[in-house]
């Protein structure tokens, strides 16, 4: 699947409505240069699974975990930033790897090309490109 964005808004709202085909259990990775849209991408999916608060990049701490209210599966929306990781084992080390395919949880990775060794088999990797214009392409 593949999906062009012309703005932050289009990739933040593209996100949202995908949000709700997602049942938990869920891997996402993010691959994208720096500015290509992740962050916002992840902010529309926190949004679209009802979290209100306010999603920043978890650049220097590598890991936030927000809580699900309003989702009969999803309880918690783990975010992870993996672009000051030295090796797969630093989030090894922190218990990320414990989210992994937890039926309550989806798990969304930064930079998730960093760490494909420790990626589950069935992770869905979200590459994001910038192209012509500032249009992104959005492929599954």
């Amino acid at each position: 699947m593949t999906f062009l964005s012309a703005s932050p808004k289009q990739t933040f709202n593209f996100a949202k409505k995908f949000s709700k085909n997602l049942a938990g259990g869920e891997t996402l990775g993010l691959i994208g240069n720096l500015g290509a849209g992740k962050t916002v991408f992840t902010k529309g999916l926190a949004l679209g699974l009802g979290i209100k608060k306010n999603i920043a990049s978890p650049t220097f701490v590598l890991m936030k975990a927000y809580s699900v209210a309003k989702h009969k599966k999803i309880k918690f929306l783990v975010h992870i930033d993996a672009y000051r990781v030295r090796s797969a084992s630093d989030l090894t080390s922190i218990g990320a790897h414990e989210y992994f395919n937890r039926p309550d949880t989806v798990t969304i990775i930064e930079w998730a090309d960093k760490i494909k060794k420790i990626l589950p088999k069935k992770a869905r990797l979200i590459k994001i490109n910038l192209q012509k214009d500032n249009l992104r392409k959005i492929t599954f």
